[in-house]
């Protein structure tokens, strides 16, 4: 078990895994699309030194309970706040990255911000689908995500290929050392290709562009875009969250790849915050 790593109990037979360490204000990590808390263990590192750092393993994500329902991010939304509440947590920073954000927009939609701190949206669409995807920032075009769902989310193996092909291609701009790759694969593995699709589903149907303009309106905000479609979001920041601060770095999983530049861009936003 990592440091810090407990359990708490969301509702009957169903636990999320926590890692919990350091002191201090509050930040929680929520990672992506089928991804663990493992994937933040440089930042957990860094900024424990300053601050209570919680990453969480999602409903069927990593150490937390598989299950059969609430494969949905309505359902993350309230399991995060039930993990707030259970943690007894203050004015917390909340930094969610790829569909980790849609978490925490669902959140803002149920709870509102008056116990949020500030928040960090990392590199994701509030609205990840649409038909105009020249000039709206989604995930692809619709096309390629409805093959991506039929083809690549049918069984394991697919599911293999479709991470391993996206984390060379989007998540990291390096070439990736074997065990790298496979470390990342591993973490998606961990969610069955059979929940991955409903939580795939979920978040391409999500729509959370007045949840967005509602954050940035509400508390400090910062988003951060990789580096392959800067241009269009930010445009779209600019047009749905127009009072959030934007900083571009890297590929998807710049938290990873570039650590230290991205924790460096974090410290000041969450100290000033």
């Amino acid at each position: 078990m990592n440091q810090g790593g407990k359990y708490v109990k969301i509702e009957p037979g169903v636990e999320l895994f926590v890692q919990d360490v350091g002191n201090g204000d509050p930040i929680v990590l929520i990672p992506g699309w089928t991804f663990t808390t493992e994937v933040f263990h440089k930042q957990v590192e860094h900024f424990q030194k300053t601050n209570r750092v919680i990453a969480i393993d999602p409903r069927s994500h990593g150490r937390s309970s598989i299950t059969m329902h609430g494969n949905d991010y309505t359902t993350h939304g309230s399991d995060l706040a039930k993990v707030i509440e259970a943690l007894e947590l203050k004015n917390v920073t909340l930094i969610g990255w790829s569909f980790g954000c849609l978490t925490m927009w669902e959140y803002i939609r149920q709870h509102g911000t008056q116990n949020i701190k500030a928040l960090v949206f990392v590199d994701l669409s509030p609205k990840p689908l649409s038909i105009n995807h020249e000039q709206d920032w989604v995930e692809g075009p619709l096309d390629e995500i409805a093959a991506a769902f039929n083809t690549y989310l049918r069984d394991s193996e697919k599911q293999r290929e479709f991470i391993s092909a996206y984390a060379t291609g989007i998540m990291v701009q390096r070439e990736l050392k074997e065990e790298e790759l496979n470390w990342i694969v591993e973490q998606s593995l961990k969610t069955p290709h059979y929940i991955a699709a409903n939580l795939f589903a979920s978040g391409m149907f999500s729509d959370y562009r007045t949840e967005a303009k509602l954050a940035c309106e509400s508390v400090p905000t910062l988003t951060i875009v990789a580096e392959h479609w800067a241009p269009i979001a930010k445009n779209f920041v600019a047009q749905h969250a127009p009072q959030s601060a934007v900083e571009v770095l890297g590929g998807h999983m710049m938290f990873w790849e570039h650590d230290e530049k991205f924790n460096q861009m974090l410290e000041p936003f969450i100290t000033k915050s």
